[in-house]
């Protein structure tokens, strides 16, 4: 232990020595860190990057030559869960330390700090191994603990293990037992107060901030409780929980959603406001009843995370100017389009920023509120006690407003009165579920809106999708093959690029998500053709004859700049125009 003292202070030393010598820190600078390196303890290394007085790839590389180790990118690596059996998750946090490969009695290892020699020594002895270094960032290796032993939910349930905290109340109730078990509120209530839950439902909640995701399911399943995360329009699982702490978990959501947490057999809705790195972040919460229990979807409602400015959305410059010359009319409907999860709703809110002003009197109508907009008179719908969409508009038609937003047209009696309303000196704009801007015209008609009515009211249609963005961190040209250039008719100048998978984009090659639009002002031909009820495929080819550009020749144009990959070309307009 000795021997291993010395050395680390000499590896200390020359560190120090080369870092000073190549004007890479200054002496007074290395004697503060030095210092307070003995007051807390840890290692030099990790104190000269808290202080920001050495980067960590400057550091590596500093170490790699003066210790003479190799780097290694754990981004670029495979990392074999078997190897975790050697070290344990805990050794490895505890050390900062990922096992890469075993040869025989060698066991290759990647650290960040390879002056710990004491570590590297009780690890030995505790594998029975001879350990080989390898030096990587500090930030490469926290994601490659995350990737190889899991993340904050693991954490968050090692620690309970550790701390010795019984969950042993916590059990899977089947329906009979739900039932009786409904009278015993008290036990469900203290349940919901116990340690292992509040923690771990905490966990669940800020693992999702933390990863940008817009939802969260809470699962149950026969032998393992599945948590999901969707991530840019896309599911992710995490580490799954005991099947046994579901009650708990559900139980606890239902209480931080004011729902009745004895009621298990129907459907409830409710919203959550928590706290998550200093700021409040909103959850819808939806309960329904499920085979092996009840399932909880939490749409993740983050305004941190929201744009709002319609310039940043990155629609086109075409479509976007198209949209808010619509917004200039005085009166008539604006409607958009597309599937859940396609960013109809933050288009809205954008269009409500942009066309508030004080001389102006907007009103919403929502199903829920979902972000409170300042200036903005916001009516949440209540079917329960009979404050329907129609109900709500009937109202908010006596209060003169210039502007009404509509969250969603979900049926006849709310169509007929948003259309009313758009002949009668109101711009109303909504959302319909269609899979493009010519099916909201057919979809209005059949929700019984005469044609007429249409050709009359609706000053725009318009659709998008929200495809997935290349990684700029990892990002690489690509050679489309023929038969896919031909079938999306790429251009063959094309500057085609995929992600190969890195930290930043957690291995997917993706980082974010970007708009599309596409956007059919009801110009006079177009208008004659609606009136006379023709159909959706000749409305689309007048449109085309005008210069419309649809969502699929948006989607080829955003590929061959490089900002998204073919995938996403193919995954959000593949079936739409085939």
């Amino acid at each position: 232990m000795g021997e291993g003292a010395v050395s680390a202070k000499g590896t200390r030393d020359k560190l120090s020595t080369t870092l000073c010598a190549q004007g890479l820190l200054k002496p007074e600078d290395l004697e503060r860190a030095i210092n307070l390196q003995k007051e807390r303890g840890g290692s030099l290394s990790q104190v000269l990057i808290e202080l920001g007085l050495v980067d960590s790839k400057t550091l590596t590389s500093v170490l790699s030559r003066t210790l003479r180790i190799p780097t290694i990118s754990l981004s670029k690596m495979e990392l074999d869960p078997e190897l975790t059996k050697l070290i344990p998750r805990k050794l490895a946090f505890h050390y900062q330390i990922v096992p890469i490969s075993r040869l025989g009695t060698q066991l290759t290892v990647a650290v960040y700090d390879p002056m710990n020699i004491l570590a590297m020594d009780h690890l030995s002895q505790t594998t029975g191994l001879i350990l080989t270094p390898m030096i990587t960032t500090r930030e490469e290796m926290q994601e490659g603990l995350r990737r190889l032993y899991g993340g904050v939910i693991v954490d968050t349930i090692e620690e309970l293990k550790e701390k010795a905290v019984s969950a042993a109340r916590i059990q899977v109730l089947t329906q009979e037992e739900q039932a009786s078990h409904a009278e015993k509120v008290e036990d469900l209530v203290r349940l919901t107060q116990e340690v292992p839950v509040v923690k771990v439902t905490n966990a669940v909640l800020t693992q999702g901030v933390n990863l940008k995701s817009s939802d969260i399911l809470v699962e149950p399943f026969e032998k393992k409780l599945r948590i999901r995360y969707r991530v840019d329009g896309v599911f992710r699982e995490a580490e799954p929980l005991p099947v046994a702490m579901h009650t708990g978990i559900v139980s606890r959501i239902k209480v931080m959603s004011n729902l009745n947490i004895a009621e298990h057999r129907l459907p409830q809705d409710g919203r959550i406001k928590f706290g998550v790195g200093g700021r409040d972040v909103d959850f819808r919460v939806s309960v329904i009843p499920s085979y092996y229990g009840e399932k909880v979807c939490m749409r993740v409602l983050d305004k941190s995370q929201v744009m709002l400015e319609i310039g940043r959305l990155g629609f086109e410059k075409e479509p976007m100017e198209i949209l808010k010359e619509a917004m200039r009319h005085p009166h008539g409907m604006v409607l958009v389009t597309g599937p859940t999860g396609s960013g109809k709703t933050t288009t809205l809110y954008s269009l409500l920023k942009l066309s508030d002003r004080p001389d102006r009197n907007l009103v919403t109508v929502e199903d829920p509120i979902e972000y409170d907009m300042p200036g903005v008179n916001q009516v949440a719908v209540r079917p329960d006690i009979g404050l329907t969409f129609a109900a709500a508009l009937r109202s908010i038609l006596r209060q003169d407003p210039n502007i009404i937003m509509v969250g969603e047209i979900r049926d006849g009696e709310t169509a007929d009165i948003a259309v009313k309303a758009a002949l009668t000196g109101h711009l109303v704009h909504s959302t319909l579920h269609t899979n493009d801007a010519i099916g909201a015209v057919a979809r209005l008609v059949n929700m019984g809106i005469e044609p007429y009515l249409v050709a009359s009211s609706v000053l725009l249609v318009g659709a998008q999708r929200l495809p997935r963005k290349v990684c700029p961190a990892c990002k690489e040209t690509v050679h489309p093959p023929k038969e896919l250039m031909e079938r999306f008719e790429l251009p063959a100048n094309g500057a085609y690029r995929k992600g190969k998978g890195c930290p930043e984009c957690r291995g997917t090659g993706l980082d974010g998500r970007i708009g599309l639009l596409e956007c059919v002002p009801l110009i006079p031909p177009l208008r004659r053709m609606v009136a006379e009820g023709a159909s959706s495929m000749k409305i689309r080819d007048e449109a085309r004859a005008n210069g419309f550009l649809s969502l699929r020749d948006h989607a080829v144009a955003k590929a061959a700049a490089g900002v998204i990959p073919l995938e996403e070309v193919a995954r959000t307009t593949v079936g739409y125009q085939e």
